[in-house]
């Protein structure tokens, strides 16, 4: 081979290197589906494809039902994903049972994802006051844990990561004193059970997550990040009050492996809309 062309093949190396790594580093965070689950529901092979075209790198799902992901079989779903190049990273199954258990988190290994995650205490402990319009639990920490517990280890034996996603009514003293999410951290295994954190509900609690990073070191597996707008509603990454670069700088602390964008409601935007905004801003932090 000639110098010329040794030297010409090289630069074409250089510029395809350029172009992918460009093309990588464009490509980051996470989007749960919570967040545009309309649009799940009524195209989600579509709505996946936009996801991924905003730049997004995996994803959470919500919308597990009947041994489907989005009316989708796992494998199916997982190969869908594979060939958007959106990684299957965690799923939230508030449907779980102890009696289900195995086969709902065969699907989601089947799936592909990494993370299972209990969005709210499942199996009855959660309640909803209509009338209020607020979530809350039972008073029965120490049952919950066990269940937490013992579902960890369900889902370590299947090669899963069990996660419990955190609201506000956790915060809450119950009229022992006792903080359920204090509770949980103490006397969970971190062996089976860590932590999603939600950065929106724990401020919307007045409590600091760093704080909570300082004290329970390393629990935090998973993050989700949305802002708090100055009427204390849901609002894109970067447009509200949260002070995020001070969170994100005490990541290793938290343990922190990822983090997924969400916003429950919009009201500015679409969710689409939202999760772009979100994910530009997030360029920045």
């Amino acid at each position: 081979m000639t110098n010329f062309k040794k030297w010409g093949l090289l630069a074409l190396l250089g510029v395809f290197l350029s172009v992918t790594n460009s093309f990588a580093q464009e490509r980051f965070g996470g989007l749960a589906l919570y967040t545009v689950r309309d649009a799940m529901a009524d195209n989600p092979k579509e709505t996946l494809k936009k996801v991924a075209d905003m730049g997004y790198k995996y994803i959470e799902a919500a919308g597990y039902e009947n041994g489907k992901f989005y009316g989708m079989e796992p494998k199916e779903f997982k190969k869908y994903l594979d060939e958007l190049g959106l990684i299957p990273l965690s799923t939230h199954q508030g449907s779980v049972t102890l009696e289900n258990a195995d086969k709902m988190m065969q699907d989601v290994k089947d799936a592909g994802f990494e993370y299972f995650v209990l969005p709210v205490p499942p199996m009855g402990y959660f309640t909803y006051d209509q009338e209020k319009q607020s979530m809350g639990m039972k008073d029965d920490v120490k049952t919950l844990t066990n269940i937490f517990n013992t579902l960890g280890k369900k889902a370590e034996a299947k090669g899963l990561k069990l996660l419990y996603h955190n609201h506000n009514f956790e915060f809450k003293e119950n009229e022992n004193g006792i903080k359920a999410y204090d509770y949980f951290l103490k006397n969970t295994d971190p062996k089976y059970v860590n932590f999603q954190m939600d950065l929106y509900w724990i401020t919307k609690a007045g409590e600091d997550p760093v704080a909570y990073f300082k004290k329970y070191p390393g629990r935090f597996k998973l993050w989700h990040v949305k802002d708090m707008d100055d009427q204390g509603r849901f609002a894109p990454v970067g447009t509200g009050t949260i002070d995020f670069k001070r969170i994100f700088n005490n990541k290793d602390l938290a343990g922190m492996q990822h983090y997924l964008v969400e916003q429950d409601k919009t009201f500015n935007h679409t969710p689409l809309e939202a999760a772009k905004i979100s994910h530009e801003n997030l360029k920045a932090i």
